[in-house]
């Protein structure tokens, strides 16, 4: 039997790439006939020479530019996407393209569309046609329309136990690429490994895809695909790692964010560009997650680069600016990226990396400590420059954060560029000029070709900055928060004074060490205030949350395709379920993923609590809790004597008891007694709805919440503690304070909490996160090195505030720390628009 990938090749032409439908065509009428007459091993005799001896181009190479990918994983689960939510997913990328100016290369299908865990799917399946009625091809459409090609995730296999079962298999995967235009493969273990005998099938395949897909990208997720397969691969998935914050990647270090670990990753080997390194989570912790990409897309610059996936819809609204500054920058220097220098850490830092030509040089550079780290830079050939013309000079001008031009300087000298605690920066040295503004930090809004140049000046509140401009060449009008600055195009200065009452002090300091203390008095009301004041819902509501409504359509739309799927309403991963009317609805406790951390399944702090707060002293006959029957209120049985606690102010407690069922009537000890708070030790795993009866009327619940998770007071065993306490004299917008606990301690031994004027305040927020009902894998157990953060409010300046730790008397030799810090927003700014 003649070979498949002999005929090819007899037929085609040097320099000539098959015509869409042709090679697929030439694959099934060549090679159909022959596999219904043959048996494997005849397929595989006729193949495997061609295979072995053939070179192989494996889609890309060390020096192919990056292409920017999107993927769809925790967007949706192992359930799979469906065309609905991936037409709205598609909608949100054109509006960033329109709004401004981002170009994505790949929307990346993940688990569940064709293939699943421990499973092969076909696109004729009545599965695929359930998620895709019209198959790929509106997808593929929209995708086109917008300069976006497809990709997918699947198994190495999947070509069956018969020579018609391969076939199928490889006809389907051709289809892809010849029909559709994939530009990727993601084959993943999850799905199962490659068979030894199937590793010729899967040559052949790759082979006859990259005929009419020859930049055919395939990532290889912790697979063996054998001598055979191997070549084919393009990448390979780098330190096995994946990057879910808190799930995958937890912090193992105090830091004032959660994305430490995420900017602690290293460097490839030999700065290899043809490995993955699974690219940005946009589904929990969101804060700092542009210093992550900044070296995910510049630093290691990966042939996926930038790369993210989950749920970017889920930022805040003025953070798409910055998303697609760094993914046309990424776009604009892509030709450049590829060679890459590792600049010795003695001098740059850990891991620094300068890009680029000799003229042109982009340095990532990061900082993982908790103070200001001041680098040098050699404007030479330590960094790759070549040295210029004798009367030209280098403009240095840090791109992250917030954008300035440091200045101009000559080949050989010496600059020193100051990079914030945790957190990355992105520098460019460079003989080429282009639009700055000069004199003050500043944020490129929007640049799109055809419409007005937005820049973002900022700058500390009061402060007064003399602005001027360069590259402005083209430009004819220019406006300084909607009034005429028209000097700035003629090449004067003018001066900007920034809003505000002026700061006097350092907004990211040390505030010193907590030192040990008697366990509090009101150790109970810190440690709910704390649990309270959280939540136990699913990392990627926390997001939502995080972030606030959105005033975008494309934002909103998305949000509500990926809020809205059946699957995520079902998995009760979210409180409001509880409150929403709906008995279909539930919010139950998940259990932890015991295999994948090996701990104990049980994903509750101490056995857990229900908790419910009604936002506001309510005064209440009665509590109504529902399940769904008899099996969901376990462990509870029906019969059974229950305990609740109620409070108006988490500093006093009354017991109420009722009988457990289904529908539990829990009785107050009064009509119209007082009460805010609910908790209880024994509780139902499953609940459909919460709610409260005064005068046989439901009292309105759109303010609740509810957490299952936290381990009630008295079984904490919280036996010591930690205090210190602080004035400031002033508080900056979006301030917090950090406290830390360094090294190991014990999974969820220490909790923190405040007191300010008498009150408790808790601690909203912790890394590695709180415990969640995830949506799709479970948190991270950790054993030590958390941070706490308080948000803090600017009433309570000049006041006494008292911070505690609590832990159990298992802990010992504890240094915790508390810093001040704050959220990396501008303290003041003034909207400058070029036309």
């Amino acid at each position: 039997m003649t070979s498949v990938r002999s005929e090819v090749r007899a037929r085609s032409k040097p320099g000539k790439m098959w015509s869409r439908g042709v090679l697929a065509g030439l694959y099934l009428g060549a090679a159909l006939p022959a596999i219904a007459k043959a048996t494997e091993t005849e397929v595989a005799d006729n193949t495997v020479g061609a295979a072995s001896a053939a070179p192989v181009y494996a889609g890309a190479g060390e020096q192919t530019p990056a292409k920017a990918q999107y993927f769809s994983w925790i967007n949706n689960t192992n359930e799979g996407a469906t065309a609905a939510q991936t037409l709205e997913n598609l909608a949100f990328f054109a509006w960033l393209k329109q709004e401004y100016g981002l170009q994505l290369d790949i929307y990346a299908f993940d688990a569940g569309t064709i293939d699943g865990k421990r499973w092969y799917g076909s696109t004729a399946s009545e599965r695929f046609r359930q998620h895709f009625p019209n198959g790929f091809d509106p997808v593929y459409r929209k995708a086109k329309e917008l300069g976006i090609r497809l990709g997918v995730w699947g198994g190495p296999d999947g070509f069956g136990n018969t020579p018609a079962q391969e076939h199928e298999r490889i006809r389907m995967m051709v289809e892809l690429c010849d029909r559709y235009n994939f530009a990727l493969f993601k084959f993943d273990s999850v799905a199962g490994q490659l068979r030894d005998e199937k590793q010729q099938a899967f040559a052949r395949m790759m082979t006859l895809c990259r005929q009419v897909a020859p930049d055919l990208i395939l990532l290889n997720h912790r697979l063996n695909l054998g001598e055979v397969g191997t070549p084919h691969a393009t990448t390979f998935l780098w330190e096995g790692q994946e990057t879910y914050i808190d799930v995958h990647l937890a912090n193992q270090q105090p830091a004032p964010h959660h994305r430490a670990a995420a900017l602690a990753r290293g460097l490839p080997p030999n700065l290899s560009r043809l490995t993955e390194d699974h690219g940005v989570c946009f589904s929990a912790s969101l804060d700092y997650w542009d210093d992550e990409l900044v070296l995910q897309a510049f630093n290691r610059a990966l042939i996926l680069s930038p790369q993210i996936y989950c749920n970017p819809w889920l930022l805040r609204d003025d953070e798409y600016p910055k998303l697609a500054r760094l993914f046309n920058l990424a776009r604009k220097y892509r030709d450049i990226l590829v060679h890459g220098k590792v600049l010795p850490q003695r001098r740059y830092g850990p891991f620094a990396v300068a890009r680029g030509d000799g003229q042109t040089r982009l340095l990532t550079l990061r900082n993982l400590s908790w103070q200001p780290v001041t680098y040098t830079l050699r404007l030479s050939d330590e960094i790759g420059l070549e040295r210029p013309a004798p009367a030209s000079s280098y403009e240095v001008r840090r791109l992250h954060p917030g954008e300035r031009v440091v200045g101009e300087f000559s080949y050989g000298a010496k600059v020193p560029v100051t990079v914030a605690p945790f957190r990355s920066a992105l520098v460019r040295v460079t003989t080429n000029r282009d639009l700055a503004v000069l004199g003050t930090d500043y944020d490129v809004v929007k640049h799109v070709s055809g419409q007005p140049v937005e820049i973002l000046l900022t700058g500390n509140p009061g402060e007064v900055a003399r602005v001027s401009l360069t590259g402005t060449r083209g430009f004819k009008s220019a406006q300084l928060d909607g009034l005429d600055a028209g000097e700035l195009l003629q090449g004067n200065e003018r001066e900007v004074v920034f809003p505000g009452t002026t700061l006097n002090e350092a907004t990211h300091r040390r505030l010193g060490r907590l030192r040990r203390t008697a366990l509090p008095a009101d150790a109970e009301s810190l440690y709910e205030t704390s649990v309270f004041s959280s939540d136990n819902n699913a990392l990627e509501v926390r997001a939502l949350q995080r972030s606030g409504p959105s005033n975008i359509a494309a934002v909103n739309a998305a949000r509500e395709a990926f809020f809205q799927q059946p699957t995520f309403i079902k998995r009760g991963v979210w409180d409001r379920n509880l409150f929403d009317g709906d008995s279909r609805t539930a919010f139950f406790r998940m259990q932890r993923w015991s295999y994948l951390w090996n701990v104990d399944p049980d994903a509750t702090v101490n056995g857990g609590a229900l908790r419910l707060d009604m936002g506001t002293v309510e005064n209440i006959d009665s509590l109504i809790l529902e399940s769904r029957d008899e099996a969901s209120i376990q462990p509870l049985k029906v019969g059974e004597g229950i305990i609740a606690e109620v409070s108006e102010d988490l500093k006093s407690w009354t017991e109420v008891r009722f009988v457990a069922a289904p529908t539990m009537k829990i009785a107050m000890p009064s009509k119209g007694f007082p009460v805010r708070y609910l908790r209880m030790a024994e509780a139902p795993a499953w609940l459909s709805e919460v709610s409260a009866v005064r005068n046989n009327r439901v009292l309105p619940r759109s303010h609740w919440r509810a957490s299952n998770l936290f381990g009630h007071f008295q079984n904490m065993d919280f036996s010591q503690a930690w205090h210190k306490t602080i004035v400031l004299n002033e508080i900056a917008p979006a301030a917090y304070l950090a406290v830390t606990v360094p090294g190991e301690v014990g999974n969820e031994s220490v909790y923190a909490g405040m007191r300010v004027d008498g009150r408790a305040v808790g601690a909203a927020d912790r890394a590695p996160a709180y415990p969640a009902n995830t949506w799709e894998l479970q948190i991270k157990p950790v054993t030590g090195n958390y941070t706490y953060y308080i948000p803090l409010d600017r009433s309570w300046a000049t006041k006494r505030l008292d911070v505690f730790l609590l832990a159990n008397g298992r802990v010992k030799n504890l240094k915790p720390e508390i810093w001040l810090t704050r959220r990396p927003q501008p303290l003041a700014t003034r909207k400058l628009v070029l036309e």
